[in-house]
């Protein structure tokens, strides 16, 4: 059991970076390029992959 514990807290910390990643550019998107759609489902997308929200990756 404890396997699977370090696997949870690696996919918690991957999921936390992809979802830092995907807001931050989605930020870049919106003040850069003044794509103000692009960087708003950047954005939601962000907040949709991170651990601590709504998860599209838990089963």
């Amino acid at each position: 059991m404890t396997a699977s514990g370090g696997q949870s807290s690696f996919m918690a910390t991957l999921l936390w970076i992809i979802a830092v990643v995907l807001v931050i550019a989605g930020i870049y998107v919106i003040l850069a390029r003044r794509d103000i759609l692009w960087g708003i489902v950047l954005i939601v997308l962000g907040f949709l992959v991170g651990p601590g929200g709504v998860s599209i990756f838990n089963v």
